[in-house]
Parts: structure tokens; sequence; C-alpha cells
């Protein structure tokens, strides 16, 4: 199982790029020039790799895929920009290709125009390019490379290449340039002679079973049916993780091939990721620094309703695969492991600042005592919250991260915190796992000018607890009105009894 970068199918389970790219070569074939875009580590590269020696082995086509990233860091010189990339292209499609189809010396050529169409006139196949991370460049290095690819298209395939893709994380239109009074090409696109815009799709639950089975038949450890099942539910098919969850399970926790891999396991594995980060993780989080990444994370994570975010920070969310659009309706995350990582992320200055604190919540047998980690949390709250509050890198949520931050620090490596929360639902639900105790926990915030969210509450939170399979629970009702008297003062709780005979107790912090 591969995590890091291209698969090589000689040494990594891969499955066949045609089946999540369909039509690609009919659109090869009738010389179009396309548009691949997909999030980070989905597979592009991979796909493309296998498909451009695929093409080239078929005898029709010569067919390489470059990068453009080398030309980065010439944003403001397309010149420069141009002479790296041609350099790392030759050497690419050298590598590549049998000697009969490599490009001509290129040393004299100053622009990435003049290059292609040496290379087209002189090359006894058809030419077919694939321009891996073309949205690594930017401004006039972009529009330069891009202008040039318009101008030579009427030109093929005699004098241009026969077909080509641009591939990269957004579509042509999100492509960053300070032209215009704008920081994205929009629909006035030098690239306007692209005929299709495609995605690399997620793994089907099946291609996952598929992928998993290539190790069954390799080592004959098998994965049962629930384990398939929740590893597609944890990673909704997203290639990476569907590979970072099965590698850790098979090589770091079951190494034994007589261990048959469960639902459990899959688990386990999905603590461990989170817990690491590991580059995909840890980069994904990393935007939420972004101003238009927050615009749309934070309200999700408080249950608000979108506030005045334009079409493209929505497209900008999806393009990443931070998030993607619900069947159902409405933006959500792309999956449960992306949910959990994100909230984790934020709640680290809090967890950094929280001073010591005695395990006052569990038993002498290491049993989650529930009364003793309330009584725990209020004296937490009342000396440190108002502090604690200051060091949230969300201000909306800031409440919400410090809980957080304490119900981390009674985990500790021995419990689980799963949390659900979604755009427009009013809450945020913390399920805390300690042993065999389950304790439901809705998050709710009385902000000024609103009703007091006790009714809807306690409704919502005998819902989720019934999903649990239990009766108590505690709501948190955060008071972020104005004038209020110091935390210490405010902070109370009482006891309430649910319709259902349930016993909730009711916080307001």
């Amino acid at each position: 199982f591969n995590t890091a970068g291209p698969c090589q199918p000689d040494k990594n389970y891969t499955l066949p790029s045609s089946e999540r790219l369909p039509s690609l070569e009919r659109l090869i074939d009738q010389e179009g020039y396309f548009v691949i875009h997909a999030p980070r580590q989905t597979g592009k590269t991979t796909a493309m790799l296998a498909l451009a020696q695929q093409l080239t082995a078929q005898g029709q086509y010569a067919a390489v895929m470059v990068s453009a990233e080398v030309g980065a860091a010439y944003a403001q010189e397309p010149e420069k920009a141009e002479q790296a990339m041609l350099s790392a292209w030759y050497d690419a499609a050298t590598f590549w290709l049998p000697k009969s189809l490599h490009p001509p010396d290129w040393t004299e050529c100053k622009s990435v125009g003049r290059a292609l169409r040496l290379w087209s006139e002189s090359c006894p196949r058809p030419v077919v390019l694939f321009i891996d991370e073309i949205d690594a460049l930017q401004d006039d290095a972009l529009i330069s490379v891009l202008r040039q690819l318009r101008d030579g298209y009427s030109r093929r395939p005699n004098g241009f290449p026969h077909a080509l893709a641009l591939i990269g994380l957004r579509d042509v239109r999100d492509y960053k340039v300070a032209a215009g009074g704008s920081h994205r090409l929009g629909t006035a696109s030098p690239f306007n002679i692209k005929v299709k815009s495609l995605t690399l799709r997620n793994f089907s639950e099946a291609e996952v079973k598929r992928l998993n089975q290539q190790h069954t038949s390799d080592t004959g450890q098998t994965f049962s049916d629930g384990a398939i099942q929740q590893a597609f539910y944890l990673s909704q098919g997203q290639p990476w993780v569907v590979n970072a969850l099965a590698k850790e399970v098979v090589e770091e926790l079951f190494s034994d091939a007589t261990q048959t891999i469960e639902r459990s396991h899959i688990n386990q594995a999905k603590e461990i990721l989170i817990q690491q980060q590991d580059t995909h993780l840890d980069s994904l989080a990393e935007r939420l620094r972004e101003p238009r990444v927050r615009a749309i994370i934070e309200p999700m994570l408080a249950g608000q309703e979108l506030g005045e975010v334009s079409n493209e920070d929505i497209q900008f969310v999806l393009d990443l695969g931070l998030c993607v659009m619900s069947p159902a309706g409405g933006l959500v995350m792309a999956n449960p492991i992306y949910r959990e990582v994100l909230p984790r992320v934020l709640a680290v200055p809090p967890l950094a600042s929280l001073p010591q604190i005695s395990p006052t919540w569990l038993t002498p047998a290491g049993e989650l005592n529930v009364q003793a980690l309330l009584t725990a949390f209020l004296a937490f709250w009342r000396q440190h919250g108002e502090p604690l509050l200051r060091s949230a890198a969300y201000h909306e949520i800031a409440p919400h991260l410090v809980l957080m931050a304490f119900l981390h620090r009674v985990v500790n490596g021995c419990g689980t915190l799963e949390r659900e929360y979604a755009l427009g639902s009013g809450r945020m639900d913390l399920c805390l796992r300690y042993g065999q105790t389950p304790l439901g926990i809705e998050l709710k915030v009385w902000r000024e000018g609103r009703p007091d969210p006790l009714k809807p509450g306690l409704v919502q939170l005998e819902a989720y607890l019934n999903r649990l399979g239990t009766t108590s629970g505690w709501l948190v009702i955060f008071d972020r009105r104005n004038d209020l008297s110091p935390i210490e003062e405010r902070t109370t709780t009482e006891s309430v009894e649910t319709l259902k005979h349930g016993q909730i107790t009711v916080v307001r912090a």
C-alpha cells in the first residue's frame, strides 16, 4: 500500500486508472485539449503516468507526462520559468520514451510553444502531452504558457501536440493570477480551447475491496467484510486515506498474515492516523489558516449557516478535497477522518496552554467516573476558561475548542473522542468513549439576540443519545451574549429528565 508519491504497479497495489477516468482515450483520439483536476493524492499523477506508458506502448502515439512545478519559482519571469520547465520536460521525455520518439535539442528554444512545435514536426508519431502541476505556475508565467498552448492549438497534430491535458488541483478558471484585479483567471481564460474538464473520482466500496484483495492474494491475509465497509466509510474512498488505513493495519498493527483484519482494527488504524497527522492530513490542516477556508470551516464547526462566501470559495474547498456536496444537500466534510482531524488541529493551542490536571475522573479500577469528570471540568472551566478562550484560533468556536482540549487530556490515548457537526445544524456533538463508558455531549452557543437554546438542545441531544445507545449525557450551553458576569460566576449545572426518561446534565458556561 502506497502513501507517498505516484504508485508503481510493479511495487504497489493499484487499480486501473481508466475506470475512474472513462473516455480519456476517446478525447485523445479526437485531438482534444482538456483539463483533469482533483484534490491532492487522489491518484492523478499515477493515472496519467500509466496512461502515457500505455498509449506509447500501443504504438500510435508518443505520450509522456511532464510537470510545470519547476517553473513555480519564476511567477513574474516567464522566460526563466519556461527554460526550467523545458529542461525538465526534455529529461522526462528522454527517460520515458524510446530514442526514436525523443524531442530534438531544445537548448536554443526560448519558449514552450517553439519547443513543442519542433518536437511535433520531427516526431514520427503524434505527440500526446500531459502537463502535471500546472496550477503551481502563477501570474505572468502561467498566462504566457497558456497563451502559447492556445496559439499552437490550430497547428495540431503535425505542428503541435496532437492532444494535451492540464492536470492540477483546480480547474482552469481558478488558476492564480495577479492581472486584471483578480486572484483567479475566471471565465476569461487563455486556455479557452479545452473541450472538457474532468475530475478523478474517489474509489467505490467495491474498488476498496479489490485493492485490499491484492494484499490478500500477495500474503494470504484477509479483510473481513466489516473491515472493508469501515475502511470505505472512514475514507469515503479517498485513495490516500484508503491506502494509509490498510498500510497501518497490515504493516504496523497486525503484520502476522494469519490475523484477519476486522472492523475494530480499522478503527485502531484511524485513531493512529489522526494522532500522527501524516503529511497528507497535515497539509489539509494547514489550509485552515487561509481566510477563505476559515470562512467555511468555522461556521460548519459551529453548526451555523454560511455567511457571505463566494461561489469561488466554496469551489476552492471542494477542489482541495476538504468538503463535498452531500447527496442530501449542503456542504459537508469529505470523510469522517477529515472531520476528526480539523477540530483536533484547532484545539492544539488550547491543549498546549492547559495547566497540569490530575485525572480525578478515574476510579481506582481505572474506569471513567462521569460525575467526577463533570466536577473536574467545572473547576477547570471556572478557573482557566477565560484566558484559554483567547488562545483559540477560531473565535466563533473558542469554547468548543477549549472543551475539546480538556477532553483530549481526559482521553489521553486510553479512549476516543468523536465529533459530529454540520452547517446549519446549530450544534456540535461529541462522543467520549472511555473503556465501556460512552458519554454523549452536545455543545450549543447562546448568541446575542437569540432565544435560550435549552429546549431545542434537549431534543437534539436526546436523539443523539438514542443513536449512541445511552440515556444520559451533557448539554453544554456556552453563553456568548454581551455584558455577562465573569465565567466563574455564571457557570452552573442542573439535571433535567427528558421525555424518554433520560437524565441530562445541563451545563451553562
